[in-house]
């Protein structure tokens, strides 16, 4: 288990324990497993403790990893891939499920907002664990990944995406890796040319 991975674990028992604590001596132990968490991860990530720590107060309640839904469109043997304006890199279009969206309608909205194009999602290819597959982050996340046919649109960025393109899998842009990666991209082509292979995860 790397450092992260520790801290990420201190954190959610940290806060899970604020969120039940019966008095104030608990509550005092748990906000100085906080702390410690946070110099981990700033330590870890070269990052200052303490928006790393703000970060963490803002978690609140039994903590569970969060959820980044990604869609997979292919269109002539091409993938469709938007450049994010957070980190100028690319990567499937996708982004946080929002409460009251369910994870299929979650990811058409991303794709729809992020690229222009509308699509329809038609199989959960994968669940990953994002510490185990790309690069980590404060929180734990799962990814899920969803083949999505094209139904319609045309390409168009939006606040969060600098440009949309389709790309074949020997061309890739250099890609965002906490978004997604070649080896997962590659797996997603699979899925495409193989319909019937059955849901990975980890």
């Amino acid at each position: 288990m790397t450092n992260i991975e520790w801290a990420q674990r201190i954190a959610a028992i940290a806060n899970t324990g604020l969120y039940y604590a019966k008095d104030h001596y608990d509550r005092d132990r748990y906000q100085d497993l906080l702390d410690i968490a946070a110099e981990i991860l700033g330590d870890a990530s070269k990052a200052a403790p303490a928006p790393i720590r703000a970060l963490l107060d803002h978690d609140d309640g039994y903590i569970t990893p969060k959820v980044d839904v990604r869609g997979a469109v292919f269109n002539d043997g091409k993938v469709l891939l938007v450049r994010e304006a957070g980190d100028g890199l690319w990567s499937l279009p996708g982004g946080w499920a929002d409460v009251g969206d369910g994870p299929a309608g979650a990811v058409e909205r991303e794709i729809r907002e992020e690229s222009g194009y509308q699509a329809r999602a038609v199989k959960l290819m994968a669940v990953d664990d994002r510490n185990r597959r790309n690069r980590q982050s404060v929180f734990a996340v799962y990814k899920l990944f969803f083949l999505c046919d094209l139904i319609g649109g045309e390409a168009a960025t939006s606040e969060e995406t600098l440009a949309v393109d389709w790309f074949a899998p020997d061309k890739l842009p250099p890609l965002s890796q906490g978004r997604v990666t070649e080896a997962q991209i590659g797996r997603w082509f699979r899925h495409w040319r193989e319909p019937d292979l059955p849901t990975e995860f980890d």
